[in-house]
C-alpha cells in the first residue's frame, strides 16, 4: 500500500492522528456514552452506547429510519448530539464540526457521491489537500500521486479523466480512494456497494480488508446481510432510534439479525403469496434489441417471471425493449394475445405496461416534486374535470397511496428528495398502482432499502396478483429472484440461456447458468 503511505505521511504531524495510533489492535478507538439526538420532539437516535474497537470492522444495521444516517452525522461532526458522551482513544472529545472529525482521522464514504463531476479524478482526490508550489498548483504532480493510488489499490480509473465522465460506481471508488488517503484511523461507509459492478465490489472488499491490516478501524452500514458477514467482526443493530444489540458475526446468523431488526423472523421477508395462475397478458417472441437477442418468453396474470444475470447480461435492455425506451430490432410482441407494436414509452403506458426503473432517483422520480405529485403523475387525466384539476381527487388518490404503501411521511407536500431510499421506492411503486396497469416491470426494486421495506414491496407484489396483474422482476440479488419467481429466466450475454419452474433448479445451477461454466 505504498502510494497511500507516501501520501498520508503529510498528515503525520496531527496530534489527534499519532494519538490514535498509540492504541492497540482490540483496543476501544471510539466510545458512544448515552448518545442522543432529537429534533424538536422527535429521538431520530435514543440513548445508544456502542463501543469501536481499533482495528475491527464493525457493521451497523438497521431499516431505514432506523438511526444509521443520525449516527454517521455525529460521528463526522455534521450535527451536534443532544446529549451524551463521545470518546476518542478514551479521552471526552467535542466532535463538532467535520473539521474536527477528519483531524482525527475520522471520514465517511457516502452512497450518494458527493464530490465535483466537472474536475478530474486527481483534483477530486486532492480537493481541499491540492499540492502547491509558489502560489501555483501542481497539477501533473497531483496527477501522478493520486494514479499511483488507484492503481496501487487495483482500481482502473485514469486519474486524470473528468469524474462526471465515469460511471457511478467508478465515482464510489475515487470517493473511497480519496477518504483512504486522508490520513484516516476510522473510516464510515454507507451502502458503498449500491451502484458498483460485482467486480467493482469485490475491489472496494480487498480495499477493506488491506485497510483494516494497517489497524483502521472501519465502520460498515448495508442492507446486504450478505456483505456484513462476508466482511464484519462485529454488528450493531438499531431499531428505531435505539440500539437493541451488539453481536460477534461468529456468534450470531442472518435470522437473529433481522429479528432484532424488524422483530420478524426471515421466513416472514420472503413470503410469497399463492395466487392462481390466469391468461397469459404479455408474450414475447425472438425479440431483438440493444444489448439483447432472440428473447421468447410470457408472463400470465398472477404471475411473477423473474430475470436473473450478471450485470450487462440483457436484462434491462430487454425490459426496456418491452415498454418502448428502446427500439427493438425484430421479434414480436403479443397482448392479450393480439400482435401490438410498443415503439414509444406513451404506446406501453397506455396499453397497460409499468416500469419501475433501476435507477429510481435519475429516471422514476422528479426530486424537486412533492410526494403527492410524483405518485399522480401518470393520472392527472383522470384527476381533472374539463381542464381543471380536482383538488379533491388529486388529495385522496396521493394520501391513499401514502397510507396503503405506509410511506413515512408527515404531509404529501414534503419533496422526493427529502426521503430515505425506501421511501423513494415506495412513491415510485405507488405511482404506478394510481396508474392501474396490468404488467409492471420492476428493475433492481429492492437495491438499497432494508429488509422491512424489503416486505413491504414483496407485500405489494401480492397484492398486484390478486388483482390480475403479472410482474416482471429483474433482480441481481439471486435469494430474491429465486425466491418470488414462478419462472425464472436466465440471461447471459444477452440471450436467455435456461428457464426454471419455483424452485425447480438450485443456487448453483442459476449461477452456472449465468456465469456460462
Amino acid at each position: 500500500m505504498a502510494g497511500l503511505q507516501e501520501l498520508s505521511h503529510r498528515h503525520d504531524a496531527d496530534p489527534h492522528l499519532r494519538e490514535a495510533e498509540q492504541i492497540k489492535p482490540g483496543d476501544p478507538i471510539l466510545e458512544l456514552v448515552d448518545l442522543r439526538k432529537k429534533y424538536g420532539g422527535v429521538e431520530a437516535l435514543k440513548p445508544a452506547s456502542i463501543t469501536f474497537l481499533a482495528g475491527e470492522i464493525h457493521a451497523i444495521v438497521g431499516e431505514n429510519g432506523a438511526g444509521k444516517s443520525t449516527l454517521i452525522k455525529l460521528l463526522t461532526g455534521v450535527i451536534p448530539r443532544t446529549s451524551g458522551e463521545i470518546r476518542w482513544c478514551g479521552r471526552p472529545v467535542p466532535l463538532a464540526t467535520p473539521t474536527e472529525a477528519i483531524s482525527r482521522g475520522i471520514n465517511a464514504v457516502h452512497q450518494e457521491v458527493v464530490l465535483c463531476a466537472e474536475l478530474t479524478v486527481a483534483a477530486n482526490m486532492f480537493l481541499g489537500d491540492e499540492l502547491q508550489r509558489y502560489g501555483l498548483m501542481r497539477r501533473r504532480a497531483m496527477a501522478e500521486a493520486a494514479q499511483n493510488v488507484l492503481d496501487d489499490l487495483g482500481f482502473n480509473i485514469p486519474a486524470t479523466e473528468r469524474l462526471g465522465n465515469l460511471t457511478i460506481g467508478q465515482q464510489q471508488l475515487v470517493a473511497t480512494a480519496r477518504a483512504a488517503m486522508r490520513g484516516i484511523r476510522f473510516l464510515i461507509f454507507d451502502e458503498p456497494t449500491a451502484y458498483l459492478t460485482r467486480q467493482e465490489s469485490a475491489q472496494l472488499f480487498r480495499l477493506i480488508r488491506r485497510l483494516q491490516a494497517d489497524g483502521i478501524t472501519i465502520v460498515y452500514i448495508s442492507h446486504r446481510m450478505e456483505e456484513v458477514f462476508e466482511l464484519a467482526d462485529r454488528v450493531s443493530v438499531l431499531r428505531d432510534g435505539t440500539h437493541v444489540g451488539t453481536r460477534k458475526i461468529a456468534e450470531t446468523d442472518e435470522a437473529e439479525l433481522i429479528s432484532l431488526m424488524i422483530n420478524r423472523s426471515i421466513d416472514q421477508i420472503y413470503h410469497k403469496e399463492k395466487v392462481a395462475l390466469g391468461d397469459v397478458i404479455l408474450e414475447t417472441r425472438s425479440l431483438s434489441g440493444p444489448g439483447f437477442q432472440d428473447v421468447s418468453l410470457s408472463v400470465r396474470a398472477g404471475e411473477i417471471v423473474g430475470l436473473y444475470g450478471l450485470i450487462g447480461a440483457g436484462r434491462s435492455e430487454f425490459a426496456l425493449g418491452v415498454y418502448g425506451r428502446q427500439k427493438c430490432t425484430g421479434g414480436e410482441v403479443f397482448w392479450d394475445g393480439r400482435k401490438v407494436v410498443i415503439d414509444t414509452e406513451r404506446k406501453a403506458m397506455d396499453i397497460g405496461i409499468a416500469l419501475a426503473p433501476e435507477s429510481r432517483r435519475d429516471q422514476g422520480l422528479c426530486l424537486n416534486l412533492p410526494i403527492g405529485l410524483n405518485i399522480n403523475l401518470p393520472v392527472f387525466d383522470r384527476l381533472s374535470r374539463g381542464l381543471t384539476i380536482s383538488r379533491g381527487l388529486e388529495t385522496a388518490n396521493a394520501d391513499r397511496q401514502i397510507d396503503d404503501l405506509k410511506i413515512k411521511t408527515p404531509t404529501r407536500a414534503v419533496l422526493a428528495s427529502a426521503m430515505s431510499g425506501g421511501n423513494q421506492q415506495k412513491i415510485v411503486i405507488g405511482k404506478w398502482l394510481s396508474h392501474g396497469a396490468r404488467v409492471f416491470i420492476f428493475d433492481e426494486p429492492t437495491v438499497g432499502v432494508d429488509v422491512g421495506t424489503k416486505a413491504e414491496i414483496y407485500r405489494l407484489f401480492g397484492e398486484l396478483l390478486k388483482q390480475g396483474a403479472g410482474i416482471i422482476l429483474i433482480s441481481s440479488y439471486l435469494p430474491e429472484v429465486y425466491e418470488l419467481a414462478d419462472r425464472l429466466h436466465v440471461f447471459r450475454q444477452g440471450r436467455l440461456v435456461a428457464s426454471y419452474g419455483h424452485h425447480e433448479a438450485t443456487h448453483e445451477d442459476v449461477l452456472t447458468q449465468a456465469i456460462g461454466l
